[in-house]
């Protein structure tokens, strides 16, 4: 039976993204940090992390931080202004998370993107591979935008899309709006006293877009529509959506508790899933991998394809694209995301794990195609 409220969704998520936004994080009034909010949801994610869950922190503020360090108004400023900022800032905020956490015993790792990060391929399994290594690691990756190098053709503009691209990359089950609302409303609540909050949404539909494009904004530079684009980007990944307000202090312990409200946007399939649909789903893979009949066997039982059962590398690929595995002179038997370039494989087809460095020169991966990056498609003899 699926989960149908935020608390139950964040109770029992196994990996969270977390995404706060710069009104919950700058005080208005004096354009301080609000250093108690921030201890208090370090405590917060602390004890998701005591429960089990990995959690990614994406959070905003770096520009305001800057702008108050140097006593430069909002108003006015050009793109190298606001750069500047950011790299100031940015030293700021990111002490501030550190002393934040330092008293639970919580280690940071800071990794500042931009949209190329997360388009280019190269990129994004670069980056997905610190992130996740950072998570088994057992420390706490801090995500904002590298404001002070995007220009505008690479920017993205507000990090509730690029949480969503983090949620992607480390196959999150959960992601976390937190600002300064409560969630998707029928209507601005602050003007429409008929206005109705919207506890569950299914589906992503034209009349939920609709309702997204004359609710209340944030005071940050993304407003509901742009957390309606982050919540479809992440269902796309099998990985739900929650809209709420953190301008409490401990806002997740009130969503877990239910004294808080929410929206909960639910994805049609699970994380796992979505990543096997879109391995399976290519449709042309750029390359073809030919195995023995151990290797065959192997792969039918769940394991990973290693070197040493390949006997024979076709087409021009590199690391992180999709390959077509087969059997010699047969038909294909899966589908899967490969470790190494065409020209890599060529090298070391036929080779143990444990000879591969010398032939590369450098540590390698132990698997060709690992086997949670790998779909049996079953049109051929794995026996």
């Amino acid at each position: 039976m699926v989960s149908v409220s935020g608390m139950e969704r964040l109770a029992a998520a196994k990996c969270v993204i977390i995404k706060v936004g710069s009104s919950l994080l700058v005080d208005p009034q004096n354009g301080q940090l609000r250093l108690s909010w921030m201890a208090a949801l370090a405590t917060d994610i602390a004890d998701l992390r005591a429960r089990g869950c990995q959690v990614v922190l994406v959070s905003s503020g770096a520009v305001a931080v800057g702008r108050n360090q140097m006593q430069i108004k909002a108003s006015g400023l050009r793109l190298e202004d606001a750069q500047a900022l950011a790299a100031i800032g940015q030293v700021r905020l990111a002490g501030a998370w550190a002393n934040s956490f330092a008293p639970l015993g919580i280690e940071l790792g800071q990794v500042l993107l931009t949209l190329d990060d997360t388009e280019n391929r190269r990129r994004w399994l670069n980056s997905s591979l610190t992130l996740r290594t950072l998570l088994q690691m057992g420390a706490l990756p801090l995500i904002n935008e590298n404001d002070s190098v995007a220009s505008d053709e690479i920017r993205y503009g507000d990090n509730d899309r690029l949480a969503a691209r983090m949620a992607q990359m480390v196959g999150a089950d959960l992601l976390v709006l937190l600002s300064d609302v409560d969630g998707l409303y029928s209507a601005d609540p602050s003007s429409d006293p008929d206005a109705v909050h919207m506890p569950l949404i299914e589906r992503i539909s034209p009349q939920i877009e609709a309702m997204a494009s004359i609710a209340v904004s944030t005071t940050g530079s993304g407003g509901m529509t742009t957390k309606l684009m982050a919540a479809r980007i992440a269902a796309t990944a099998g990985c739900a959506t929650i809209i709420a307000s953190g301008t409490q202090n401990a806002p997740l312990d009130a969503l877990i508790s239910e004294t808080g409200k929410c929206s909960l946007f639910l994805p049609d399939i699970k994380p796992a899933q979505a990543r096997k649909n879109w391995i399976a789903g290519t449709v042309q893979p750029r390359g073809t991998l030919e195995i023995d009949t151990g290797a065959a066997q192997a792969l039918a039982k769940g394991a990973s394809l290693l070197a040493a059962g390949l006997a024979a590398v076709s087409g021009t690929f590199e690391r992180g694209e999709v390959v077509s595995i087969c059997r010699v002179g047969g038909d294909e038997l899966a589908r899967g995301i490969v470790s190494y370039s065409a020209g890599e494989l060529q090298k070391i087809q036929g080779l143990r794990s444990e000879k591969i460095p010398e032939v590369l020169g450098y540590e390698a991966r132990k698997a060709v195609v690992h086997r949670d990056n790998l779909v049996l498609t079953g049109r051929g003899n794995y026996g």
